[in-house]
């Protein structure tokens, strides 16, 4: 999947011509270079794409992430680009692969595009760049990854990071790429409720305290790593119940600590 945004005068003279109004602005600071296929391999396998997944590739450039995605891995894919002759580009290779009937390119600025339909995202920009869309992404369905080559997403921690070597890469002194593996978390910040349990929780991106209060009387504490929709206990110490996001509600799944399995907390 490349990313791009591109060679500054040049980009603006072909946008211009394109759409007859000014580039938006960060396009201006990311140009467009081409990703080796064993890191867009690398990226699709780092996200677990499977058939039934829908791909947002943003920055789709000549559209390779899309296309292997639904080829190598049965998955549908969008493609974001702003760049007309590329968007044409990645249409006639759909094609060429047999995969046009799964995936789609759009010539379309990434921040006016609707990303809910994605179970994953791919991106291939500048940290600046990405922090802008940081808000937009954790605001997509909680277990929704999201890949990044290189750049991060601030103070967002990744999942997962792994390194490849690529030593044909154009850009930076390090001849590696780092790929970079988020889940949106599960939105769980608050007061929540089960009969005489109250369940507080705060939350910081995926890192989550939480604590029981039974008739105002304290309970169980106890910290973790949320994983998309899930909760999990805390391996050592004394045992503490698992959690899993279930359509708004907190659902215990493994019980402990006084919660039954199957316990319902809904915010109060």
């Amino acid at each position: 999947m490349p990313r791009r945004s591109l060679a500054l005068a040049a980009f603006a003279v072909a946008s211009a011509a394109a759409f007859a109004q000014p580039a938006p602005t960060w396009v201006e600071e990311v140009p467009f270079i081409t990703t080796p296929d064993h890191v867009t391999l690398a990226m699709l396998e780092l996200a677990q794409v499977r058939a039934g997944d829908h791909l947002i590739d943003l920055g789709s450039g000549d559209g390779r992430i899309v296309i292997t995605a639904a080829k190598r891995f049965g998955a549908s894919g969008l493609g974001l680009e702003i760049v007309p002759d590329l968007v044409a580009k990645s249409e006639r290779h759909a094609r060429q692969a047999g995969v046009a009937d799964r995936t789609e390119f759009r010539v379309q600025d990434l921040f006016d595009a609707d990303l809910s339909s994605a179970s994953v995202v791919t991106m291939y920009l500048l940290p600046e760049v990405n922090l802008k869309l940081r808000p937009r992404l954790l605001a997509l369905a909680p277990g929704t990854r999201i890949v990044s080559h290189d750049w991060d997403l601030g103070d967002w921690q990744p999942d997962r990071t792994v390194t490849l070597e690529v030593p044909d890469k154009a850009v930076g002194r390090e001849k590696l790429s780092r790929l970079h593996l988020w889940h949106v978390p599960a939105p769980v910040q608050g007061r929540w409720c089960a009969g005489p349990s109250t369940l507080h929780v705060a939350q910081r991106f995926q890192s989550f305290d939480a604590r029981i209060e039974r008739g105002g009387q304290a309970g169980a504490a106890w910290s973790g790593r949320i994983r998309g929709t899930v909760l999990p206990a805390p391996v050592g110490g004394p045992p503490r119940p698992a959690l899993a996001w279930d359509d708004g509600a907190l659902r215990v799944t493994a019980g402990a600590a006084g919660l039954p399995t199957d316990t319902r907390f809904v915010r109060c």
